[in-house]
């Protein structure tokens, strides 16, 4: 288990989600594995992210300035993200 601030907050969840939730959890608390969960997600979310940046960058046709646009663009973004 993490040894980072924990917050308490609330949120509500589907009924079927929170069973799968319990059904797989195995020795962890039902927040450690929805705290799990979370990460993953946002981890692929992320990757998802990087993903599409790269296919816009790679998608241009052109070989002069809308191709250093596009890699500029792909930058920002990903330096605002930092």
């Amino acid at each position: 288990m993490r040894t980072a601030t924990k917050a308490i907050k609330t949120f509500s969840l589907d009924k079927e989600v929170l069973s799968e939730i319990r059904r797989t959890k195995g020795r962890l608390s039902e927040s450690e594995r929805v705290n799990g969960l979370l990460r993953l997600a946002l981890k692929l979310e992320q990757q998802a992210t990087l993903d599409d940046e790269a296919a816009r960058f790679f998608a241009g046709k052109s070989r002069d300035r809308s191709e250093r646009r596009a890699f500029e663009s792909a930058a920002l973004a990903s330096w605002k993200r930092e």
